[in-house]
């Protein structure tokens, strides 16, 4: 698959343009290790609950690298009249998708855990007759399992770095996906010895403990998904500050010579933001069309996300970018 090494029209720096071709070659390797492993878990999982429940959430694992793959063949169309803003708001929408698909599978399987708790189902475990021996089945699973942990450790770690580096929550999102793979697969071995010591509760107990973790990454995505679908604040990639775009444009803006204040709104397009910012100019001093050019140009310079920004020349900024003391701001107008 050849991607150009851009967003939309947002021509991306060399750095960037390099984590992008990585980030579309391991999701593709994930693809790749998500099939075997998926085919593999199947063919031993038997009756145990916590192997459905892990060979299940590996089948979820697919969404999110699919979801990264699409968005980022639609991020790469340029704006169009129907369009305007680009199609930058796809990663938000696969986002979404991603985390309903979470939720609803991890609610379904809490109460088949649960229900096998309450109803005290003693999951049998045969066994298999391997190049003339009989094997418990129980240890073909474990050592199944055991196999699909060391790759989604990479995986994730290599996914979280490129997701920081590309500002893709999609990405991130299957980070975090991919640490819940490897939980999952060390539950279903607990739960799975479990069975072989004549616990049969710890089978249900691990399902319950994967099921969980499922769910509340469904949580976590619909609610990163929505609050970017409704134009919050900027946030960094994992939602944990407001990014440090919107501070860095207001600082710049106010440093210039004509304005007495300044305050942006911006919001997360999907990798790149869109930005509107409010400059109180001061009194006599109102901008030329070239200094206002200007001054869009050096923002836009300070960070390769920033790609749209407007910026409009107001008396008074409004409320919700700091706005609202106007003795403040008439002091600073002098």
């Amino acid at each position: 698959m050849k991607t150009e090494p851009r967003f939309g029209r947002t021509e991306l720096p060399e750095p960037q343009a390099k984590a992008l071709r990585r980030a579309i070659r391991i999701e593709w390797a994930t693809l790749a290790f998500l099939a075997v492993a998926i085919t593999m878990v199947y063919l031993v999982m038997g009756s145990s609950q916590a192997m459905k429940a892990a060979w299940i959430e590996d089948m979820l694992s697919l969404a999110p690298p699919f979801a990264f793959l699409l968005a980022v063949r639609l991020v790469n169309k340029k704006p169009t009249p129907k369009y305007p803003y680009g199609w930058h708001r796809s990663v938000g929408v696969a986002h979404l998708v991603a985390g309903v698909a979470l939720f609803t599978m991890g609610a379904f399987l809490i109460y088949d855990s649960v229900s096998g708790l309450i109803t005290a189902e003693h999951p049998p475990v045969g066994s298999v007759v391997l190049f003339g021996q009989t094997v418990w089945l129980g240890w073909l699973m474990m050592i199944a399992m055991a196999l699909t942990i060391p790759l989604p450790i990479y995986f994730g770690r290599v996914k979280m770095q490129l997701a920081k580096e590309l500002h893709d929550k999609v990405l991130y999102a299957d980070a975090d996906m991919n640490k819940a793979d490897w939980m999952t697969a060390a539950g279903s071995i607990v739960g799975v010895a479990g069975i072989g010591l004549g616990l049969w509760w710890m089978d249900s107990a691990a399902a319950l403990f994967i099921a969980a973790s499922i769910l509340w990454d469904g949580i976590k995505n619909i609610r990163a998904a929505i609050t970017d679908l409704m134009d919050t604040r900027a946030t960094t990639f994992d939602d944990g500050k407001p990014h440090p775009d919107a501070a860095k444009i207001d600082d710049h803006l106010r440093s210039l010579t004509w304005v007495a204040e300044a305050g942006s709104r911006v919001r997360d397009q999907g990798h790149v933001f869109h930005v509107e910012s409010f400059v109180v100019p001061r009194r006599g001093m109102m901008p030329t069309l070239d200094q206002l050019l200007d001054a869009r140009d050096a923002c836009i310079e300070l960070d390769w996300k920033i790609q749209d920004i407007v910026i409009v020349p107001i008396d008074e900024l409004p409320e919700e970018v700091g706005g609202g003391d106007r003795s403040r701001q008439s002091e600073r107008n002098r």
